[in-house]
């Protein structure tokens, strides 16, 4: 009986297959390499070794055999030690040992077995169906210098007809600049007509604002009575971030003078408006941007109710 088919078959399915009283054959799976001088690529596999310490008898090799033979376990294990033996001879004197699809095994001169794997069979199921192929190296850099090489022999013609037919690329490109041109001039005009339409729109949009001012509210700790200061018509700036509006003229002082010590310099009570209340602002701008900006950084950090009053 030839036992090395068994044994091949185990080594599908496992690590380490012992033969009682001769060695046992180990599976190390390797993974996908590349041989640099031939070029050639290798899936991944299962290298078999062999160790001639390993002889106990574990049982795996005789059961596989006496269900693949239908035969006792007794009669398998007679059967390996029957080829056993036969291998024994063979190496004592002094011949190579071939086991189909797994190797050979020889005496060295210190009298210890060496086994060479010598198999086509890749015993790794996982790389079932894939196989070693050459991939012909890449030579970018030979292609490269052969290309420039060309390159400076070829001679280059241009004629007359080339020539004229890429003429009209100058006509459009003097097109391309003016209408670009033309663009940005057209942008900025359009700007400025959109920003002038949105201050009148804002302006007739006041009448509704101004119902918030009867609404609005300053809070004053112990109010007192002081100098009101001179109050000066902003003309220039029609954009106001308001923090109240009073009925009294004297709060109104009270509340810029609060403003002004919170850091607001540029606080200030403005014309008693159609309600009779006195505006008291944050500070002015010229802008609705730059008046937006302040507005939303204030109510952030100061007063959350806190409106935008746009007038001329």
């Amino acid at each position: 009986m030839m036992i090395e088919k068994h044994i091949s078959a185990l080594l599908y399915r496992y690590q380490c297959v012992t033969v009682p009283g001769f060695g046992a054959f180990l599976a190390e799976t390797t993974s996908a390499q590349l041989d640099n001088d031939t070029h050639t690529f290798y899936p991944p596999k299962k290298l078999i070794s062999f160790n001639a310490n390993l002889k106990n008898n574990d049982g795996l090799l005789g059961n596989h055999i006496a269900l693949q033979e239908k035969i006792s376990y007794d009669a398998a294990v007679a059967e390996i030690n029957s080829a056993v033996s036969h291998w024994l001879n063979e190496l004592h004197n002094n011949q190579t040992l071939v086991l189909k699809n797994i190797g050979s095994i020889t005496n060295n001169a210190e009298g210890n077995l060496v086994f060479t794997p010598d198999t086509p069979v890749n015993y790794l199921t996982d790389s079932f169906g894939l196989s070693s192929f050459i991939s012909p190296a890449i030579k970018r850099e030979e292609y490269k210098i052969i290309a420039e090489a060309i390159e400076e022999k070829a001679p280059v013609v241009f004629t007359p007809e080339r020539k004229k037919n890429y003429s009209y690329l100058k006509y459009a490109a003097i097109f391309v600049v003016a209408l670009g041109v033309g663009s940005v001039g057209f942008k900025f005009y359009r700007e400025n007509e959109i920003a002038t339409e949105t201050l009148l729109v804002q302006q007739q949009a006041q009448e509704e604002v101004q119902q918030k001012i009867q609404e609005a509210t300053f809070f004053i700790e112990n109010p007192f009575a002081v100098t009101l200061p001179v109050k000066e018509e902003v003309t220039s700036m029609p954009y106001h971030v308001v923090a109240g509006a009073f009925r009294s003229e004297e709060n109104a002082a009270t509340a810029v003078e609060q403003l002004i010590t919170k850091g607001y310099k540029a606080a200030k009570s403005i014309e008693k408006n159609k309600f009779g209340l006195y505006p008291v602002i944050y500070s002015s701008y010229t802008t609705n941007h730059e008046a937006q900006e302040a507005l939303n950084k204030i109510r952030l950090q100061d007063n959350d109710e806190a409106w935008l009053l746009i007038k001329e």
